[in-house]
């Protein structure tokens, strides 16, 4: 599928691609997609003055997603990957045209679909805030914000350790409220500033795949990152995308669910890929997850501030399929699992409400959930054959060279959904 991507509003289709979307703005006609009309308005709301390569990592991010939900997998050759041709408008042809490569093998790993890219003049580049009126913050470093369990805990640290960081969400339906009340437990030494990509495609895949959502949020996080006065300074700005290593690996249960059938927002690999992509960029900052090598357990666990999150934790959404239920955790998918295993290991009350709660009951919505048996099998299959063989090329030395840390992080996660499973008498 050929889409090309442009703040621009273009007549003719000059590309002869499949789809035009009109990048920070709307589209005149039905035909076109456009997405991300609202985040120009919050940056210049706030006076802020991103860096140029910032705004370029942006469009290329919005336009990455506009093309996942554009693209239909069950219209795909082998009913999963797609294939796309991006065009997308930048500031600095020449240096992202050389990325190219790069671009296509990092989200090839993000997403299982093949991707390729073509840079043309024409990108983002708004007129900066007049003259001393545009505004940096004081603060040290980027958060990323989901509304997440492990993002909180990552905040909660982040203060109790006096870092001062912003805040930077990408709004989600049924988890804007939290995004905006979680920094409010902080007061005002947590700035929030909160985005809405807006997308509207034409007959866009339902639901849509959003495998690559990782590469916009991120990317929100280092145009507030070259905002920072630090980041003016030339130090280094920290990003962190805080999420339990477990959940950040997010091995494949079975041998059914390869490649990016499991999800990989942010795991490792891809991570590192992307690092490379922004160091390239001379962009300044580094992505750092300082939750990599723990379970969602040993989060809260050794969360520095206990009190704090007693009180908020079950306010934070976990479940993968949150939409699709109102709104509400469905308790039986491998997120919900999760994170009610990992309350366990806490030892304190989980106060979340689950659809479908009690997992003793031999039905196919409850202990019979291909979710659940799906673990129960994986939990088996580590005790028979161990991790190096269970865990067989998932783990890339090539790539992250000593994976021991990694196996450990996999084992002790999948000990604590067995222990969680055990109380139900599923393993």
């Amino acid at each position: 599928m050929k889409i090309y991507c442009t703040p621009q509003k273009v007549n003719e289709n000059k590309y002869n691609s499949d789809l035009k979307v009109v990048l920070f703005g709307k589209s005149d006609k039905n035909t076109d997609g456009h997405i991300g009309d609202l985040i120009w308005d919050e940056i210049n709301r706030k006076k802020l003055n991103p860096s140029s390569k910032a705004w370029d990592l942006l469009s290329i991010g919005l336009s990455v997603i506009s093309a996942d939900y554009a693209g239909h997998r069950q219209k795909s050759h082998d009913g999963w990957t797609r294939v796309f041709d991006l065009i997308i408008a930048v500031n600095d042809t020449n240096f992202w045209n050389e990325q190219a490569f790069l671009l296509s093998k990092l989200l090839g790993y993000l997403t299982s679909d093949r991707w390729y890219f073509t840079f043309v003049d024409g990108g983002f580049q708004p007129e900066p805030p007049k003259t001393g009126e545009i505004k940096t913050f004081d603060n040290d470093s980027i958060v990323l914000l989901s509304g997440g369990l492990d993002s909180l805990i990552g905040i909660i640290d982040l203060i109790a350790q006096n870092h001062t960081p912003v805040a930077v969400s990408q709004l989600v339906l049924g988890d804007a409220e939290k995004q905006r009340d979680f920094p409010k437990i902080f007061s005002q030494n947590v700035p929030h500033v909160q985005f809405n990509h807006n997308v509207s495609i034409p007959n866009s895949e339902t639901p849509s795949s959003q495998r690559a959502r990782s590469i916009v949020f991120l990317a929100y996080g280092i145009l507030i990152a070259t905002c920072l006065k630090r980041y003016e300074g030339t130090e280094t700005v920290t990003l962190y995308m805080c999420e339990n290593g477990y959940i950040s690996l997010n091995p494949p249960l079975t041998g059914m669910r390869i490649g990016s059938l499991s999800t990989r927002t942010t795991h490792p690999i891809f991570l590192k890929l992307f690092q490379e992509l922004v160091y390239n960029a001379g962009l300044n900052v580094h992505i750092e997850n300082p939750y990599q090598f723990l379970t969602k357990g040993q989060m809260l666990i050794n969360c520095l501030n206990q009190s704090l999150l007693k009180q908020h934790a079950h306010k934070s959404t976990s479940c993968g399929r949150y939409k699709r239920h109102g709104h509400n955790h469905c308790g039986r998918c491998v997120p919900c699992l999760v994170r009610r295993a990992a309350f366990k290991a806490w030892g304190v009350t989980d106060q979340t409400n689950y659809i479908y709660d009690d997992l003793s009951i031999d039905s196919p919505n409850y202990s019979q959930y291909d979710d659940v048996k799906s673990i129960a099998i994986a939990v088996k299959e580590l005790e028979n054959a161990g991790i190096d063989r269970w865990i067989g090329a998932h783990l890339n030395t090539a790539i992250l060279g000593d994976t021991t840390n990694y196996k450990n992080t996999i084992q002790a996660g999948l000990n604590e959904l067995k222990i969680f499973l055990q109380a139900y008498s599923i393993v």
